[in-house]
């Protein structure tokens, strides 16, 4: 596979994108695994139309290469389309899997960063949203891809930060199971007291492989967001050490460990490490605020994240209050 001779400036804007709005188009472009049942791509454009949105299918969306959404090339023209198209107000991933990164080399980062929209997606679109911060500099969302499930909590979330430029308190909501004490949507502190500044992470697998590319933002004084999905401690352990060694942790101002869904020993022994014994082991020495279980990742309701914007933290309440919108 050729790559481009040379690299792309890493000049950044200080633009943010402009707010959504009924009757905006959006791109729906499919960056990383390939989106092939025609009823759920239905559904999808069912969703944005429910949002009072315009749908807009970039022209690779059906191709399929292996795993992956077309080939690299193929897969960067649409995202470069997309971002070049003034018409096109925003652009939304279709889903995650593996590929955004495979790409990176063929994005057109002058254009990207003349033309800041907001991308929307979580998973492996976070090769994207921190390439973003390191080449362009405007702010995303780590929120809802545009097949998730959308349920009235996520929607609630992401329309706050996309359509009405809030700055809300985000909390996991009570919950209502028929115990004495709640189990669910419970945070647990690692490390009191509160931090801020920008919000950078995404998926811990995603960011891992970044380290030594130049896709990487700088991390100095970050409120690092992370997530996961199906991996065993064990290598939540070893990619936890690698950013360590790698310099990234020791650089934040805070960490909030979101969800990390069936992350459970691979052969189901409860004679090793817990998930919550290598997350203490990694975070907690950092000497800085540290919680658990915040409701971002692969789950229903999800929390929608402004990437690159500030935010306060608060280990001890267990909450993310945002203070700085992502649109204009």
């Amino acid at each position: 596979m050729a790559l481009p001779a040379r690299l792309p400036a890493a000049a950044t804007s200080r633009a943010k994108p402009p707010r959504l709005r009924t009757g905006d188009r959006v791109a729906l472009v499919a960056p990383a695994g390939f989106y092939a049942d025609q009823l759920d791509f239905q559904l999808v454009t069912e969703a944005m139309v429910a949002m009072g949105l315009v749908p807009v299918p970039q022209p690779h969306w059906k191709d399929r290469f292996g795993y992956l959404a077309g080939t690299d090339k193929n897969r960067a023209a649409d995202l470069n389309a997309a971002f070049a198209d003034r018409s096109v107000n925003a652009v939304m991933a279709l889903r995650g899997g593996w590929g955004s990164q495979r790409m990176l080399p063929y994005l057109n980062w002058a254009t990207i960063r003349a033309n800041p929209k907001l991308l929307v997606g979580f998973s492996d679109i976070t090769a994207l949203h921190l390439a973003i911060q390191a080449r362009a500099g405007f702010p995303t969302i780590h929120g809802p891809t545009a097949g998730s499930s959308w349920s009235k909590y996520s929607y609630a979330a992401f329309r706050d930060l996309a359509f009405d430029g809030k700055l809300p308190l985000y909390r996991n909501p009570i919950a209502e199971q028929d115990r004495l004490v709640q189990r669910q949507g419970r945070t647990q502190t690692l490390r009191p007291g509160k931090a801020s500044g920008k919000l950078l992470g995404g998926n811990l697998t995603v960011l891992t492989s970044l380290v030594g590319t130049p896709w990487l933002p700088d991390f100095s004084g970050a409120i690092l967001f992370l997530e996961d999905t199906d991996e065993a401690p064990y290598r939540i352990d070893r990619m936890l050490t690698q950013i360590g060694q790698a310099g990234i942790l020791r650089r934040v101002a805070g960490v909030v460990f979101g969800q990390c869904t069936n992350c459970k020993p691979s052969d189901g022994s409860t004679s090793l490490f817990t998930l919550d014994e290598v997350l203490a082991q990694h975070l907690t020495p950092l000497g800085v605020p540290v919680y658990t279980g915040a409701m971002f990742g692969h789950i229903d309701n999800q929390f929608s994240l402004p990437v690159g914007c500030r935010a306060e933290i608060d280990a001890d309440a267990g909450t993310i209050r945002l203070l700085e919108a992502p649109v204009a």
